[in-house]
């Protein structure tokens, strides 16, 4: 199992790497799904608005795109592109650290590739759920 992070022309947030990783392998061990690979590739939001666009046929910005680039169901082979550039515009909105959103748009875009959808809004709700519980066992309490 492989789970890398990049930043790409972007300053890099990440602090604690190996944590994060030992993480990230437990949340997929939790959520049943199986894990091979893993990339994490941080960029600016015109860098993913170009992701988006040629893709999924979006021109709109977003903080995250997930793509599972493996065969099996069971097993991620995935590559989830994160804009910063959306991470610290949705902290401020949010008023929360960018530290924490950042890890919140980290775990989201894992729980997609172990299943969990987020277009209707019972979907939603279960996703930002289980965000706010990887949050927690991650961080402990959160505000």
């Amino acid at each position: 199992m492989a789970i890398q992070f990049t930043s790409h022309e972007v300053k890099d947030y990440l602090k604690e790497k190996r944590k994060l990783k030992l993480f990230l392998a437990d949340l997929f061990l939790q959520e049943g799904q199986g894990l091979n690979s893993l990339h994490y590739i941080f960029c600016s939001d015109a860098y993913l608005l170009e992701i988006n666009k040629q893709f999924l046929q979006h021109d709109t910005y977003t903080d995250i795109v997930t793509f599972e680039m493996g065969e099996d169901p069971m097993v991620t082979d995935g590559e989830i592109y994160v804009s910063i550039d959306r991470v610290i515009e949705n902290a401020e909105k949010f008023k929360v650290p960018v530290k924490q959103e950042l890890h919140r748009v980290i775990f989201h875009g894992a729980l997609h590739l172990c299943g969990f959808k987020d277009k209707s809004k019972k979907d939603a709700a279960l996703m930002r759920s289980k965000e706010d519980e990887y949050l927690k066992k991650y961080f402990g309490v959160i505000d």
